[in-house]
């Protein structure tokens, strides 16, 4: 009895229904029987099979492709085979870059070490090209800029396809940052020494020609790079800094745990305070992802600035939490530096939580105070001094700064001012040359090449990873037992993922095969779903591998094993997002890695079953490639339907076009002058391209020639293949084929692949869809499937077949097949006698009776409902939200959400003081007293600098600045994603809504061989039937709650070495020494004399 219990009150429902369904209305009609409507759903399933059967040509293609078998061998995909092969071609693609790394990094030590500094060098003593010389950049008053090129060589430049711009390949070019004064005598004897490695870096171009951007990112700030080219300008300000693009910070220093301390008391206001958030800010930004970080405010007591609780890593997301959090911070109370320093110290020694481990430090943040804590360093620092204190004055104040330069020495520190906006920058990012020293001082052993994060390059080249090297100076100092400390720079070497892509097979794994790549930190390098939308130059590109596809406890493990540096193979059901995420399907999927050996890369690749074998084109015949051939041309349309082709490179010749007709005549004017077998083609494209035209040409012969398509309802038929066509009959239906081309890139393709049946796909129509946009056009609906082919015990599935519905002459088939009659009717509506009950149907009744179609995305297909034709397409919840939350309700469909980190979205206009104004040149008193640097570059600089002040709101509210001041009306954002899919618990259903005083009945049934619900039921006839709309449609988020995701972090590792304690360290030079603090108003006096000074040499 037990196990029938569960059952009962379902059958009670079932029951009940039947009474109440058969209950006739007062005009003799009641709602169908289900198994009436049961009838009406097999009606449906026999006629879509029929209809598919006889013009789709499914049964026909497998034979044709049985009776060419001659033409094509079968070739086999062996995984782990494939990934040792491309783990191998990209692994020697990086041990070339590797050596030219190491032969930049050991000249430029060298010529550094042979170069004698000079004191009195000047400006016209140094022959460079500045990058930025050529540049104009606009003035907030709306006036051009022109910069001061005088000593800047001339050069001419030719384009060039690698780097997508124009280049100089004699010459390097030199690019310093806006504040930075460029003749200083530092910058000088950068701009000496550094022009020797112009022979080096033209040397490694000889010999590996392939090589991209060549650069030494000095740690005075002068970036040196290789070919020239010029600078791109932004169309705001240039804040480009080599000091803090992802690939210096990663090369310059190990990974490192800091904790920011920032005081809060009530001392600290207005100025001070802003100057604090800002500062804060641009320290986060140096920060990478290897990196772990928490911000902690503190007065009398000290507590989290933001709902993180522990270190957590610098990534984008989290880096975004902690500076919200900063921007609210409120000065109040007196200062207590115990309470932020023991905070901090717990911060650090929690080892209960992810971290770096290396690097520890703290970057306490002040206005000025007495108080030393030497008991706290006593109690958590000495002797051992295993964590470095850096202070920071800030603001304009009388304060004995004794204390806070005392803090940083006693603790392996240094302690920096910073009285004004200008001095932000530079003060923020200084403390990595502290954090080199041990590194310097290991020699060799720290020398080991690093592969950063994907990030867009600044030059244009697109997606890049880069490989680091750091530069150390090997001249002897006083301290150190001879050694020196000092970092140089950062060498690196730019590779183009697209030239790592070139390495990965993509035609013969098919449509849903793949190659992808990961890091340490489990970010993608390579995979098909890594598109980022907006180019932002100050963030590494940072997605995730379970973010890029829809994440599961199995892929979890096989990411754990790729960051392991593990080998495996592991075949898997997973849920595969549409191409248009719009749908979601159940797939098997075979997934094999292996590490790419000399790197912190691993590779995997994904195999659907159905792509462990592929066709391998043999067109030996010639005369047969002729006639083949010929099918691609336009006159042979009308009879064979229309040709297009997939714009794949075929040739190295062939020229691109967005326009498939012309891409199509292109083509063919290029085989006129080679043959498919010439060494400037790829023969496996070339051929399949070939066999595929002549096997959907004799498709075309065989089935769509003599049929009548109109008599059915067909707009069109279609076929697509894996070789790159796609055939579609009548020509005339070519002109509103919207599909993709590139079958590759067809959502019915895709999708046809890993469903069983029929595919059903509608227009889309987003809820913003107007019905006048349909009214005059004929809606063609997409129905495909799949060819599945067996040679010799090896199944696959080469090619996709179909049909598209016309709508109108299909709803009234829906009508009539989902009816009680046959045929329509000629002498019109039946009546229902008096004294007779009858049966509702979907014909006869559509006033009352409501009867749809829906995908298995919960979108409509067809409806019985005249006004109902203008929203084929959209979400069914936009249509009938009551009906759709039933189904939902009652397992038709499960839902799943999901976040797009890669989405675009309109800017809106607010403060970004994490992305403050360019820095201010902060002149010495040598300068104010030498008439010469009045009328230098310097000069220019501040003045420049004080337009800039005037012409923000604010100093610490700029308008938001991307990718290094290029401004932009869109930005990246997170959008959240929902998908309905079909649940496996229900084929067949029938209940009743309750509608408070009336209610609504419906059935549901699943139509076998399709992805379509078939949904039957009373058309809603009180308001109390109304809901709220279910969301399809994206939406705009902030993500997953971060603060939560943190106590559940991704699995990751970080590099395997550190370098952060050296016993022979020099802790000597700790930034001790007395710095100038002009007054607000010296400095406003100090600009308008020189307003004046300039207005007088004015014309």
């Amino acid at each position: 009895m037990a196990m029938w219990a569960p059952v009962a009150p379902a059958l009670c429902l079932h029951v009940l229904l039947a009474v109440v369904v058969s209950a006739p209305s007062a005009d003799g009609y009641s709602f169908p029987h289900q198994y009436t409507m049961q009838y009406w759903a097999r009606r449906l399933e026999q006629e879509i099979d029929r209809v598919m059967r006889i013009f789709s040509g499914v049964q026909q293609l497998r034979g044709i492709y049985s009776d060419n078998r001659n033409l094509f061998e079968i070739k086999e995909n062996v995984p782990k085979k494939l990934v040792e092969k491309v783990a191998g071609d990209i692994e020697s693609l990086l041990a070339k870059k590797v050596q030219a790394l190491k032969r930049l990094a050991n000249a430029a030590e060298m010529f550094q070490k042979a170069h004698r500094w000079q004191d009195n060098i000047k400006e016209e003593d140094i022959e460079y090209y500045d990058s930025k010389a050529d540049t104009e950049y606009d003035d907030p008053e709306g006036e051009d800029i022109e910069r001061d090129h005088s000593n800047s060589l001339k050069l001419d430049f030719t384009d060039d396809p690698n780097f997508k711009t124009k280049v100089n390949y004699s010459y390097t070019a030199v690019q310093i940052p806006t504040d930075i004064y460029k003749g200083s005598t530092v910058i000088l004897n950068e701009l000496n020494w550094t022009d020797s490695l112009e022979d080096i870096f033209i040397q490694n171009r000889r010999e590996d020609p392939s090589l991209l951007w060549q650069v030494f990112g000095s740690a005075t700030g002068v970036t040196r790079y290789y070919p020239a080219t010029p600078w791109r300008a932004p169309n705001k300000i240039d804040l480009y800094d080599v000091r803090r693009r992802p690939w210096y910070i990663q090369g310059a220093s190990s990974p490192k745990d800091m904790v920011i301390i920032v005081d809060v008391s009530g001392s600290v206001s207005g100025l001070t305070l802003k100057l604090m958030k800002t500062s804060v800010m641009e320290m986060l930004d140096t920060l990478s992802d290897d990196d772990y970080v928490n911000v902690a405010s503190f007065n009398e007591k000290a507590e989290a600035a933001s709902c993180f609780r522990q270190l957590v890593q610098a990534n984008v997301r989290n880096k975004k939490v902690i500076k919200d959090a900063v921007r609210d911070m409120a000065a109040k109370g007196t200062t207590d530096y115990k309470a932020g320093f023991e905070y901090a110290f717990s911060q650090l020694q929690n080892t209960n939580v992810t971290r770096a481990n290396c690097n520890k430090m703290i970057m306490m943040f002040t206005d000025g105070g007495e108080d030393r804590v030497q008991d706290v360093f006593e109690k958590y620092n000495w002797p051992n001094k295993t964590v470095r204190v850096f202070t920071f004055s800030v603001g304009q104040h009388n304060y004995d700064v004794t204390p806070l330069q005392w803090m940083a020495c006693a603790n392996k520190g240094y302690y920096f001012e910073i009285p004004s906006i200008g001095a932000i920058r530079i003060n923020t990012q200084e403390y990595l040359d502290v954090l080199g020293r041990p590194m310097v001082l290991a020699g060799n052993q720290a020398k080991q090449v690093q592969w950063t994060n994907v990030y867009q390059d600044a030059l244009g080249l697109g997606l890049v990873v880069t490989g680091t090297l750091p530069v150390f100076n090997l001249t002897e100092d006083a301290g150190s037992a001879g050694k020196n400390q000092l970092i140089l720079g950062v060498m690196g070497i730019d590779v183009a993922l697209n030239d790592i892509k070139k390495l990965t097979p993509r035609y013969n794994l098919g449509a849903n095969g793949y190659v992808f790549a990961i890091d340490l930190n489990g970010y993608v390098l390579l995979h098909p779903n890594l598109r980022p939308q907006i180019i932002n130059f100050r963030e590494p590109v940072t997605l995730d591998f379970l973010d890029a596809e829809l994440e599961d406890e199995n892929k979890e493990e096989i990411r754990k094993s790729m960051i392991d540096g593990l080998e495996g193979h592991r075949c898997i059901k997973t849920q595969v997002k549409s191409l248009d995420e719009r749908y979601i399907d159940t797939a098997v999927r075979n997934y094999t890695w292996a590490p790419i050996k000399s790197t912190n890369y691993s590779l995997g690749l994904v195999l659907p079953p159905y792509s462990n074998y592929y066709i391998r084109a043999n067109l030996s015949d010639q005369i047969l490639q002729v006639q083949y051939f010929e099918s691609l041309l336009s006159n042979n349309f009308e009879s064979e339907g229309h040709v297009f082709i997939a714009p794949r490179e075929y040739c190295k010749d062939l020229e691109p076009s967005d326009n498939n007709t012309e891409f199509r005549e292109n083509f063919i004017a290029l085989m006129e002058k080679v043959t498919p077998d010439s060494k400037q083609c790829d023969n496996f494209l070339l051929h399949n391209l070939i066999l595929d035209t002549g096997i959907t040409r004799q498709l075309a012969d065989r089935v769509w020639k003599d049929k009548d398509l109109l008599t059915y309802g067909l707009l069109a038929v279609f076929s697509a293949t894996d070789g790159g066509i796609t055939r579609v009959f009548p020509n005339k239906a070519a002109e509103d084929w919207e599909e993709d081309p590139e079958p590759y890139n067809a959502g019915f393709y895709r999708r046809s692949l890993d469903n069983k049946g029929y595919v059903f796909k509608a227009p889309f129509q987003d809820s913003s869809y107007r019905a006048m946009d349909l009214e005059n056009n004929t809606i063609g609906i997409l129905v495909s499937t799949a060819v599945e082919i067996e040679i010799g015990g090896r199944t696959l599935k080469p090619a996709v077949v179909g049909v598209k519905l016309d709508l109108e002459s299909w709803v009234d088939k829906f009508k009539v097949l989902a009816s009680n009659q046959t045929d329509r009717d000629p002498l019109g509506a039946r009546k229902c006698a008096p004294s007779t009950t009858c049966e509702m149907d979907c014909d006869v009744n559509s006033e009352d009776l409501l009867c749809v179609l829906l995908d298995d995305g919960g979108f409509l297909i067809l409806s019985n409902q005249r006004d109902h034709w203008n929203k084929v397409g959209k979400f069914f919840s936009e249509v009938d939200p009551n009906l759709m939350s039933a189904l939902y309700n009652n397992s038709f469909f499960t839902r799943k959400e999901s976040y797009d980190y890669q989405a675009v979205c309109t800017q809106k206009t607010e403060s970004n003081t994490g992305a403050a104004p360019r820095g201010i040149f902060v002149p010495t008193v040598a300068d104010f007293l030498n008439l010469a640097w009045w009328t230098s570059a310097a000069a220019w600089s501040v003045f420049q600098q004080f337009l800039y002040g005037i012409a923000y709101s604010s100093w610490f509210q700029a308008d938001d600045v991307t990718a290094d001041g290029m401004e932009s009306r869109e930005t990246s954002c997170i959008m959240k994603q929902t998908q309905y899919y079909f649940s496996s618990m229900n084929a067949s259903y029938s209940a009743m809504i309750d509608c408070v005083n009336c209610s609504r009945y419906f059935h549901a049934q699943r139509l076998t061989n399709t992805n379509l619900l078939f949904v039957v039921a009373d058309k809603p006839i009180c308001s109390q039937c109304e809901s709220v709309k279910m969301m399809q449609a994206e939406t705009k988020s902030e993500g997953p709650e971060q603060c939560e995701l943190v106590q559940r972090p991704r699995y990751r590792k970080g590099p395997h070495i550190c370098f952060d304690y050296n016993v022979t360290e020099d802790t000597s030079d700790c930034g001790g020494g007395v710095s100038l603090r002009p007054s607000l108003g010296l400095f406003l006096l100090l600009h308008l004399l020189l307003l004046s000074l300039t207005a007088v040499h004015c014309p």
